[in-house]
């Protein structure tokens, strides 16, 4: 062995062995060590930050609609870039609801952004992806609007066969807004499409309690369940990517569409901690004494605070608000508004039911002229008694008497003609007599909690096209018997359930509601306009548990129009149907005091700012 081998044995004999993590000092202070170290306490920090150490995860049910709403190819990860103007917005699908004519977009980052206002509907398209491959289909948004603090809503087309219903978006006419997992900006963690016959879908606090309003729980109309049954279920921090880190609570109450429940311990001695977290419920299934495994409820529900809400408040309450939904009312709303603020309705609140006819300008214009109107965007489709009860928590801070009707509905004085108005005996008959009447129930009648009116139903009095001065002018042949009633209830005292069959609510023990008589105050019901409105309302009706006319379920019922059918064709004597009686009693007041509604120019107007 020559000498040079040697020299080589020697040195790999004197080297001593790779140093461990916890050993030999000097190594400690190795560059090369030191990035060892960091790069190994970098691996770790990833590792506990993305991996779930909880048992209390939280698994929705994922519910799949009979279209092909999941495929292997869309069930991919998909990431959304908006580029406008050279400038890239992110723009989050946080969820998908799939109804039976649209497929609804929860997205979070377009109102804060300002991206809506900036983009537009127009400027918007739906991007579909084909089942079995990636051809892409557009489709324009049907609509697209605000929809609470934290979200915006945009309504698609529904996909067209062999598409998946795992919309995303896209500005017109961009390219490369789609991108794989690992190369675009933004993650939609959720690619689940919900669909609408299960799924909480609105929640909002009420003291140290959350009511969560939910679709799919099949509980009956007017009727109180057992709260035992079911469960809340808060989801925390990391919800929308694991679907984990969840606390649950009791049910207090039961009914309709309305579950309420305490808040976590956690949460409840500071309930503003409560906005913005998504909320389900859970049901515990029995069957004559056998209990089966709860099952949660999908959810799109994040909670509202309404307290937060205080654009619109003043020091103390008003006397006199009012609550309505509407579909495509735009042109039947500032009449309604503008007669019964002369009467005295203060504040208002209106629920819009998707509408696509410009009411949301309409409401905007009358705001402006001092009418305190604000519009609240409420997407879901037949839940008008979940509307009125999610209004009454809304209104309860603000409001000491609301009052729930339609935008065809008129309150009316039969003793408010000019021969009458100086009666000593009628102390609220003219201007703002319906705030009068209320809060003189309020001060001699404090157990009184709901006032109910009345309604007598008006019929196209002759009419073929809808009348140039307005409803309250043009309508005058009414059915003989009034038909149902309409109240203006106490929000403070209603019950717990907040159950309620559109015309009035359940209140809590110790209070009662008041009749009022037909000669002192009745409500003129426009329930059966001429042919072209009356159909645009034959297409969908907004309560819950009223069938809708296309069904052939309670055909008798007085929801339904006597004698028409299922089916939206003009009977041949329309014009003249549910004449029996002609009233012209509030046509005649509106002549001859309030002029044309219809025109917004009305001499009263200014007199009613000044006093109001």
């Amino acid at each position: 062995m020559d000498s040079s081998d040697q020299r080589r044995k020697r040195k790999r004999a004197l080297r001593q062995p790779y140093p461990s993590f916890c050993c030999c000092p000097s190594y400690l202070l190795s560059v090369r060590f030191l990035g060892l170290c960091l790069g190994f306490l970098t691996f770790f920090y990833l590792l506990v930050s993305t991996v779930p150490f909880n048992s209390s995860a939280f698994h929705p049910v994922l519910v799949v609609s009979s279209l092909s709403l999941l495929s292997s190819s869309s069930s991919r990860t998909v990431k959304s870039v908006l580029d406008f103007d050279g400038f890239a917005f992110p723009w989050r699908i946080e969820e998908r609801v799939m109804f039976p004519d649209h497929v609804l977009l929860l997205v979070s980052g377009g109102k804060k952004d300002g991206l809506m206002n900036t983009i537009g509907v127009t400027g918007l398209e739906c991007v579909y992806v084909r089942d079995t491959g990636s051809d892409l289909e557009m489709k324009g948004v049907i609509l697209m609007d605000e929809f609470d603090d934290l979200r915006s809503v945009v309504r698609c087309p529904l996909p067209s066969v062999n598409y998946s219903a795992l919309v995303t978006l896209r500005v017109s006419g961009k390219n490369g807004i789609l991108r794989e997992a690992n190369n675009g900006f933004l993650v939609n963690y959720n690619q689940t499409v919900y669909s609408w016959e299960k799924v909480a879908y609105s929640a909002t606090l009420d003291g140290d309690t959350v009511v969560v309003f939910v679709k799919g729980l099949n509980l009956r109309g007017n009727k109180e369940s057992d709260p035992s049954l079911y469960t809340c279920h808060f989801g925390l921090e990391k919800w929308e990517r694991n679907d984990s880190f969840t606390l649950t609570t009791k049910a207090l109450s039961a009914a309709q569409e309305v579950v309420r429940c305490p808040l976590p311990r956690s949460i409840g001695s500071n309930p503003i901690k409560a906005n913005g977290i998504r909320v389900t419920v859970g049901v515990t299934p029995r069957d004559r004494g056998r209990v089966y495994r709860r099952v949660v409820v999908p959810s799109v529900a994040k909670i509202t605070n309404f307290g937060s809400e205080d654009d619109k408040r003043k020091e103390g309450k008003y006397e006199l608000c009012a609550c309505t939904m509407v579909w495509n009312q735009a042109s039947s709303i500032r009449e309604w508004i503008m007669y019964h603020s002369w009467l005295g309705v203060e504040r208002w609140f209106i629920y819009d039911n998707n509408s696509d006819d410009g009411v949301d300008e309409v409401i905007r214009e009358l705001d402006r002229d001092n009418y305190n109107v604000t519009r609240h965007v409420w997407p879901w489709i037949k839940t008008q008694e979940a509307g009125f009860s999610n209004c009454a928590l809304r209104a309860k801070d603000e409001c000491n008497w609301v009052s729930f009707m339609d935008v065809d509905e008129y309150f009316y004085f039969p003793y408010s003609k000019s021969k009458h108005q100086r009666s000593e005996n009628l102390k609220y008959a003219g201007q703002r007599s319906l705030r009068k009447l209320v809060a003189n129930v309020s001060s001699t009648s404090p157990t009184i909690a709901e006032i109910r009116t009345s309604c007598h139903s008006f019929g196209p009095s002759g009419l073929r096209s809808p009348p140039s001065q307005g409803v309250t002018v043009g309508y005058t042949c009414r059915l003989q018997s009034p038909e149902r009633h309409k109240s203006i209830i106490r929000p403070d005292a209603l019950d717990v359930t907040l159950l309620n069959v559109v015309h009035h609510f359940r209140l809590k023990k110790g209070f009662r509601y008041l009749n009022l008589p037909q000669s002192t105050v009745i409500i003129n019901h426009y329930k059966y306009q001429v042919w072209e409105v009356f159909r645009a309302k034959f297409y969908r009706r907004v309560a819950t548990y009223v069938a809708d006319w296309q069904e052939s379920q309670k055909e008798g019922s007085r929801d339904r129009a006597p004698g028409l059918g299922t089916e939206a064709i003009e009977p041949p004597d329309w014009p003249r149907k549910f004449c029996e009686v002609w009233d012209t009693g509030l046509r005649d007041f509106v002549l001859s005091n309030l002029a044309d509604l219809s025109t917004g120019l009305l001499p009263w107007e200014s007199r009613y700012a000044s006093t109001a």
